[in-house]
């Protein structure tokens, strides 16, 4: 059985099971929840780009991205930026590869927009997902974004 995974935007047909994806317990902490994230997307139409994981026709994740933001927030532009604002992979669906096709598909856009670099935060810690942005070949900028740690990844 081959499996496709796709995004899709988030329509009143899938709404209640975007919704309706959690990460573990013991993650709650480290990310807001889908409908926190949709409710700044409505606030911030123009910058947020959210969508539902699919594998085939079975949610199992959500990813927000921010797309060209001044990223310093003192609205002179001179650091705009684009990347993942949010990833939330469902706590059963974990372990899988949908982590790698978030952020792989969140490059892509930002590729086709003309876009070499993506930026994400995360909380640092002992079971936050440093490891995981590591591995994908993040590297920290050395920037907090709050209480968050800022990495950066080129798109060459």
């Amino acid at each position: 059985m081959t499996t496709t995974l796709r995004l899709a935007k988030v329509t009143a047909a899938n709404f209640d099971a975007a919704i309706g994806l959690r990460v573990r317990p013991d993650q709650e902490h480290l990310v807001a929840p889908v409908v926190k994230s949709l409710a700044e997307a409505y606030v911030w139409p123009d910058t947020a780009w959210p969508r539902i994981i699919l594998d085939g026709d079975r949610p199992v994740g959500f990813l927000m991205a921010f797309l060209d933001i001044d990223f310093a927030g003192d609205g002179r532009g001179m650091d705009i930026r684009s990347g993942l604002w949010r990833l939330n992979i469902a706590a059963g669906e974990q372990g899988r590869g949908y982590g790698r096709f978030a952020v792989e598909s969140v490059a892509a856009e930002i590729r086709r927009r003309g876009g070499t670099r993506m930026t994400t935060t995360w909380h640092p810690g002992e079971g936050g997902p440093e490891g995981f942005y590591l591995g994908l070949g993040f590297r920290p900028t050395g920037e907090m974004s709050g209480d968050q740690k800022v990495g950066e990844l080129e798109l060459g």
